[in-house]
């Protein structure tokens, strides 16, 4: 029977670091510690959920519906699964808390002025120029999440140090031991 592995969940306000962090993480444990981990980002589900959405509420939850759906797939097949999105509201939090038992989440931040300047979107400019007026952490207060797991302030950290302190945690949590000795130990024989 497959163990469901923790989903680590990072979430925080436009261009706080998630996607950069766990696009570094997968890199890091696929690379260094021969794993194979999945990620899901927010913004490639919306886009594959269609042009339909906007940024509303709904929408949002929506999104976050979607990731839930595919980060407890990917959790209940035995593959470390990292999450990246925003996840600003409560609703959308509570939906991540009650649908992944084994979820670990962490907090990306750093100060608006630092996240309107890396901007790799253009969003804090659209927003500033008043052709968006749905940016949450500009236009409507990112409200930081209660008691997450980990969090890392990408202001006073290199993404190297990011990683590393995500990859700690993961180690300290008990989750990447029994990985890597199920990786060195495989035993790819066939046996009669």
């Amino acid at each position: 029977m497959i163990k469901p592995l923790p989903v680590l969940w990072l979430m925080g306000p436009t261009s706080a670091g998630k996607t950069t962090l766990a696009r570094s993480l997968v890199e890091r444990l696929s690379y260094q510690e021969k794993l194979t981990p999945v990620h899901w980002d927010g913004d490639d589900v919306r886009n594959l959920l269609g042009e339909d959405l906007n940024f509303s509420p709904e929408s949002r939850l929506r999104v976050v519906r979607a990731l839930v759906l595919l980060a407890s797939i990917t959790s209940e097949s035995g593959v470390l699964t990292i999450v990246s999105a925003l996840t600003a509201h409560e609703d959308a939090r509570q939906l991540v808390r009650e649908s992944l038992p084994q979820l670990l989440s962490v907090y990306t931040h750093c100060p608006l002025d630092i996240c309107i300047e890396r901007d790799p979107k253009g969003l804090y400019q659209k927003a500033k120029a008043g052709e968006i007026d749905t940016l949450i952490g500009y236009n409507e207060a990112y409200t930081p999440p209660e008691a997450p797991d980990l969090e890392i302030n990408t202001s006073s950290l290199s993404v190297e140090a990011g990683v590393e302190a995500l990859v700690e945690f993961l180690k300290n949590r008990g989750v990447l031991a029994p990985l890597l000795t199920d990786a060195t130990e495989s035993d790819d024989s066939w046996h009669e």
